[in-house]
């Protein structure tokens, strides 16, 4: 017997290039076969739907008449932004946004202090905080229109025991009271998402930076400040930028609470896209839905732009 006859049984197979393409091809066409119906799916019930309406904002698109929808370019855009109420949504947008982030950052940022500690039911007090977010939106606006509720609300009610307020306030029939009522409503339920993630970061803090830093004579505001906000500083932003794209594209609370009212002044972008749907003006209700997207496509690339930056270092 031949050396080459007693190596042969040991000899590796060599597969050859064709082999191996065929291979790959098939791998492929097996993931891309798992991967089928959840891509028919977004494609049928999110970008058909973003397309057409993209679609239908360069249109005269109104319920009451399909039977003309002319080609009307950015008349629908013209209308909007020429709108007496464009100003008052702008502005209630940009209070809304700012008046919902920045109480949710400080008391969620307390909150998430607070559990940082080590305590007795620890564990139980977390779920407790944190099972508002489980809650819907639009839920949580209905139990507060409960609640500042000017005949028989709870808030009514324990301000005048508390002898802040001598009669009822009209919560959400001033519009000044509204716009405070809704806010009120979103920063309840928006401070537990930065507990969560605030507490999280917390968590990733090292003891042994605080406990050298406690060595040294640094008290608790010094480490807080000096240490741990710096430490945390990247997750800080990107929760807010993160909540931000979120507050800008919800309008469930204030639907819920106000429908936009009294008389339009607490309607934000989104909102005012709902009312116009509602009376039928597709095109126009269209053409506020797109520059939604446009502001949200802005927000969302520098999110993505911080977080790459985020991962390079």
């Amino acid at each position: 017997m031949t050396a080459t006859a007693i190596r042969a049984p040991h000899a590796r197979v060599q597969h050859g290039p064709g082999r191996r393409r065929t291979f790959r091809r098939r791998h492929a066409l097996t993931i891309l076969g798992f991967l089928a119906p959840a891509i028919v799916f977004v494609c049928w019930f999110t970008y058909f739907p973003m397309l057409q309406g993209a679609h239908m904002a360069f249109r005269d698109w109104n319920l009451w008449d399909l039977t003309s929808t002319p080609w009307v370019g950015l008349a629908n855009f013209a209308t909007i932004v020429s709108d007496p109420v464009f100003p008052v949504v702008a502005g209630n947008t940009v209070v809304w946004v700012v008046g919902s982030i920045v109480p949710q950052l400080v008391i969620g940022f307390l909150v998430a202090l607070a559990l940082w500690r080590r305590f007795r039911f620890r564990g139980l007090y977390q779920a407790l905080v944190f099972y508002p977010w489980a809650v819907s939106g639009f839920l949580v606006g209905m139990l507060f229109r409960w609640m500042f509720n000017a005949e028989f609300g709870v808030v009514n009610d324990l301000l005048m025991k508390a002898g802040a307020i001598e009669a009822p306030l009209p919560w959400l029939a001033e519009p000044r009271l509204a716009m405070v009522a809704v806010i009120t409503a979103n920063v309840w339920y928006g401070v537990t998402f930065f507990a969560i993630m605030i507490l999280a970061a917390l968590q990733s803090v090292p003891d042994d930076v605080l406990e050298a830093a406690a060595i040294d004579g640094a008290g608790t505001v010094r480490r807080l400040f000096s240490i741990v906000i710096p430490y945390i500083w990247t997750t800080l932003a990107l929760t807010v930028l993160l909540r931000a794209i979120w507050t800008f594209n919800s309008p469930e609370i204030i639907y819920a609470m106000t429908a936009g009212g009294p008389a339009g002044r607490t309607h934000i972008v989104t909102t005012w896209m709902i009312e116009y749907t509602q009376q039928g003006s597709y095109g126009l209700a269209s053409a506020i839905g797109l520059a939604v997207m446009v502001v949200l496509f802005v927000f969302c690339a520098f999110y993505l732009t911080a977080i790459r930056r985020v991962n390079q270092r």
